[in-house]
């Protein structure tokens, strides 16, 4: 059909087809609004009912009479450095005299040597033939009698823990101390004998340091 010969009224009944749709959205959301009016209706209830259940609680409160005393607020505690504290206590508990005599515990051979009550002699032999691998060292050369202390002390902890069996201690001849006198020679042993952990030692052999170091022979800690 064409435009010309068209029947009167067809234009508006076209038109009205597409109305279907719209009236379709427009439903649909006003039925979106009228939900989200009923949430919003129900969330002003709900808070208008727990503020009536707070005041009729509240109802029979009487508020407190000024006392006439000051309450400030307490300073916070200081905080307390507690693995600082630990730390400097483990070194106090570990800390070496250098006053204990030891001379009554030493092998007074051609290599000076010592081993704990219980350990046999044959220890000591084996420990001067090498037969336990030197597995750590320290050399204290150059240190003052407190730094060489906390060293030694520090070496055969980390010794332990890493389960070295044993080690050697190198505390120099003495040649370079004032008046040529060996100053760590004669006190590491003392310290040495103060560490339970500290089983035997003995004088290096020449090619580990001969008279100017020990080769100290330890217990590990049991698993």
């Amino acid at each position: 059909m064409t435009r010309a010969t068209r029947r009167p009224g067809t234009e508006r009944i076209d038109g009205l087809a597409g109305l279907g749709p719209l009236a379709t959205r427009l439903k649909a959301q006003a039925r979106e609004q009228a939900e989200a009016e009923r949430r919003r209706h129900e969330q002003a209830s709900r808070q208008a009912r727990e503020a009536n259940l707070f005041r009729e609680a509240v109802a029979d409160a009487v508020p407190l009479l000024p006392a006439g005393r000051a309450d400030p607020k307490r300073p916070a505690p200081a905080s307390v450095p507690r693995q600082r504290e630990l730390d400097e206590r483990a070194v106090l508990d570990a800390s070496l005299s250098d006053e204990i005599g030891i001379e009554q515990y030493l092998e007074t051979d051609e290599a000076l040597s010592y081993r704990r009550h219980g350990i046999g002699p044959d220890v000591v032999r084996r420990l001067r033939r090498g037969e336990w691998a030197v597995k750590g060292q320290i050399d204290l050369h150059g240190l003052r009698t407190d730094e060489a202390r906390e060293a030694l002390t520090a070496f055969l902890n980390r010794a332990l823990r890493d389960e070295w069996r044993c080690v050697r201690v190198i505390h120099g001849k003495g040649l370079g101390s004032v008046g040529r006198e060996p100053v760590l020679k004669a006190k590491v042993p003392r310290w040495l004998v103060q560490r339970q952990e500290v089983l035997a030692f003995c004088q290096a052999r020449p090619n580990d340091g001969g008279s100017g170091a020990l080769i100290v022979l330890l217990r590990l800690p049991a698993r």
